[in-house]
């Protein structure tokens, strides 16, 4: 019997409209810029558009703007106004679903069906869920009479741009701030495309403002003293640099910073469902999740089973063109990042790791990696403690549960943890153990806007989403 083959079909590009050249949203304008780098689709090698490098003077407008917009304009509105907006961002948002997607794919690389299913259904799921909560922050547990820090600079990564974006814009302004946000340099396009967002709900001009540029506009932001709070998604050694520049600058922080997930799957777990859990934990957007299940723990007595049900269903996975719908892994986004990946796999090989990938053709133009696992892994290989951020696991193996939870706590980090039992006994024992401010029972990388989000360690500090997400917008709220 022959193996069954999926024929093309790709998502058609002609709902998107790409300008040659993009300025900066300030003020509830697009600003012309002086100097651009090309914004390239990783997938292709083609370069999609001309992203403007922001200026500190640029920087210093873009503040300017949502100072004035918070004084005049966004503070002075009733809350329940604000949630207009929110409800009107919202419904924009998943009107112009399609649009949002197809340009997410092409910036970002990421398969048609995850853009689609999940990052745009999210990120307009985070401006109703916030929107909800504009007028009912007296009732949210930070005391009856909630204030905004004022000016908030948002910084976040190119995994998520759209999803990064709702998460960040949605809580501070159903908070009554107003933002100044710099997407990541690789995938400014859906943030570009926000702004346009914002004008069509007419949000009031300065509420929002983005400025697009490399890490020398972040730290033109962080560094701003015009700034009162600075929220940043990202790697652990740029939180740390940021830390320490805002230490004694009275600027309230949160940050989100890396990861190295343990995924626990116990004997008595039920393994079909496991193993798809597991493929979901790593092999999700390529791995570029800071919160993947990157380190694979399995109970000696069933590892042969689940790695060969493993190797199995690995086989399975369709790489290749991320505007085909059929796609489950799409490219790497970018040279830079694809370096990082071989380089750390390169050392995983000299470790004594054991490597294998499914047979698969990777396509000969951009950026791509193929579905990888290691085996015979120990706690000391580079590639089980620094994060990978790409579409590669590491196994290990326990023999009792308390060793289970002792190798899944011997990181640095603490953004998640997976658990796969079929006792809710182990399964709630467990989860008071790990050292991991999301942990997921018998499914993985599951999000919801009325869930907080964050990690412990050098995973970084503070929530995003729900109740405690909001605490970190509000002065005196549980992450200041």
């Amino acid at each position: 019997m022959s193996a069954f083959e999926y024929a093309p079909a790709p998502e058609s590009r002609a709902v998107v409209s790409i300008e040659p050249e993009y300025g900066l949203f300030i003020n509830g304008k697009f600003v012309k810029g002086k100097k651009h780098f090309p914004s390239i689709n990783p997938a292709t090698g083609e370069k999609l558009s001309n992203i403007t490098q922001a200026s500190n003077a640029d920087v210093d407008k873009a503040v300017l703007a949502a100072r004035s917009a918070y004084q005049k304009t966004w503070s002075k509105m009733a809350p329940a106004q604000r949630a207009k907006y929110l409800y009107r961002i919202a419904r924009i948002l998943q009107e112009r679903a399609r649009e949002f997607a197809v340009l997410e794919t092409l910036d970002n690389g990421k398969p048609i069906r995850e853009s689609r299913d999940v990052d745009v259904p999210l990120a307009a799921a985070h401006f109703f869920y916030h929107a909800g909560w504009a007028d009912k922050l007296q009732h949210a547990g930070f005391g009856s009479a909630p204030k905004p820090h004022g000016v908030v600079g948002q910084i976040i990564p190119w995994n998520f741009p759209l999803l990064m974006l709702a998460w960040k814009i949605a809580p501070a302004l159903a908070t009554g701030n107003t933002v100044v946000l710099k997407p990541a340099e690789s995938t400014s396009l859906t943030a570009l495309l926000f702004a346009q967002v914002c004008q069509q709900a007419e949000l009031p001009a300065g509420v929002v403002n983005i400025v697009t540029g490399d890490g020398a506009v972040g730290a033109a932001l962080v560094n701003h003293p015009g700034i009162d709070k600075i929220a940043f998604t990202g790697s652990t050694d740029v939180g740390k640099i940021i830390a320490r520049s805002v230490a004694h600058s009275g600027k309230s922080l949160t940050l989100e910073l890396g990861g190295k997930g343990a995924n626990i799957v116990f004997e008595d777990a039920a393994i079909d469902e496991a193993v798809e859990g597991i493929v979901n934990g790593i092999f999700f957007n390529q791995g570029h999740v800071c919160c993947a299940g990157s380190r694979l723990l399995i109970q000696e007595g069933i590892h042969d089973e689940v790695v060969g049900k493993l190797k199995v269903r690995m086989a399975k996975i369709r790489v290749g063109d991320p505007m085909d719908k059929n796609t489950d892994l799409g490219a790497i986004n970018s040279a830079e990042q694809l370096m990082k990946i071989n380089e750390l796999v390169d050392y995983g090989k000299k470790e004594g790791g054991e490597i294998w990938s499914p047979q698969c053709t990777l396509p000969s133009k951009g950026f791509w990696f193929a579905p990888t696992i290691f085996s015979g892994v120990t706690q000391a290989h580079r590639i089980a403690r620094e994060e990978i951020f790409g579409p590669v696991l590491s196994i290990l193996t326990f023999r009792t549960p308390q060793e289970a939870i002792e190798k899944a706590n011997n990181t640095p980090f603490g953004l998640s943890a997976g658990i796969w039992s079929e006792k809710g006994s182990r399964t709630l024992w467990a989860s008071n153990q790990l050292k991991a401010g999301v942990i997921w029972a018998n499914t993985f990388n599951k999000f919801d806007p009325a869930s907080p989000f964050g990690g412990y360690k050098e995973s970084g500090w503070g929530r995003e989403g729900g109740r405690h997400g909001l605490g970190s917008y509000i002065k005196g709220g549980d992450h200041e």
